[in-house]
């Protein structure tokens, strides 16, 4: 058994030689509502973190946590010396470069543009927070609806309708939905068309409000050409930041489809 201590010896050496393993960073900032949203969605409160200005006007519904927040300028966020400032890749543009000029480490995490991307995403978050990727929640294979699928039209505020080549009509087709509306893009729609050739549901995807950006959906004409049991209620905020909780609206997309 005189083998031991040397064996010993030379594991103790190796593991010496091995760089340390990063650690997560201490205090986190954030400057955008996306970010906020997924890091209240994994932090525990213990963790130090301080959140956008958003994040008062537009906390996650899905926690009951409460999270401190800067007032998004560059002398408040240098104060609180954070180990890691994350951002979306096209918010903060100017603010990121201070920082960054300043010896902040700033990370910006692009925006996913199919489902795979969205999963991609979270586990790209997790690992800058020292979080286990296997926290991200799987993204559903992509499924195309069969021809004779209803036709869904996705309606924002101001009238604007979402068409093809989308991240929400990836959303709406995984639900066995068809777009409505055939075009790329989004685009005002017209409120006449609309009026002739209805779609078979409507969602509604913008707050709850009197504003003048409501008028198009209020409008008689587009009330009386779609069943009331055809404006469906999903949760708006779930189409705002790619998350998680974008499967469960492609579930309440399902059901009322079903």
């Amino acid at each position: 058994m005189r083998w031991v201590p040397r064996f010993l010896m030379v594991v103790l050496t190796i593991c010496l030689a091995l760089p340390a393993a990063a650690s997560a960073p201490r205090r986190i900032v954030s400057l955008d509502m996306c970010m906020d949203w997924l890091l209240a969605y994994h932090l525990k409160p213990g963790r130090d973190a301080v959140f956008s200005p958003l994040y008062r006007q537009y906390p996650l519904p899905v926690t009951q946590n409460s999270w401190p927040t800067h007032d998004g300028s560059l002398e408040r966020i240098y104060q609180l010396k954070p180990d890691l400032v994350l951002a979306g890749q096209y918010n903060a543009l100017l603010l990121r470069r201070r920082l960054q000029e300043l010896g902040v480490r700033v990370a910006t995490v692009d925006l996913p543009l199919t489902f795979a991307g969205v999963e991609q995403y979270e586990r790209q978050v997790l690992a800058l927070l020292g979080l286990p990727e296997t926290l991200a929640t799987p993204a559903p294979q992509p499924v195309a609806p069969p021809a004779d699928a209803p036709r869904l039209l996705l309606l924002g505020a101001n009238g604007v309708g979402t068409g093809r080549g989308t991240f929400e009509d990836q959303l709406i087709r995984q639900a066995g939905w068809q777009n409505y509306l055939r075009h790329e893009g989004y685009a005002w729609l017209d409120l006449e068309a609309v009026v002739m050739d209805p779609p078979d549901a409507i969602v509604w995807s913008a707050p709850d409000s009197r504003a003048l950006a409501n008028r198009f959906a209020e409008h008689p004409a587009l009330k009386k050409s779609i069943p009331e049991n055809k404006w469906l209620e999903t949760d708006y905020w779930r189409w705002e930041c790619p998350g998680p909780w974008m499967w469960q609206l492609v579930e309440q997309l399902k059901q009322w489809k079903d």
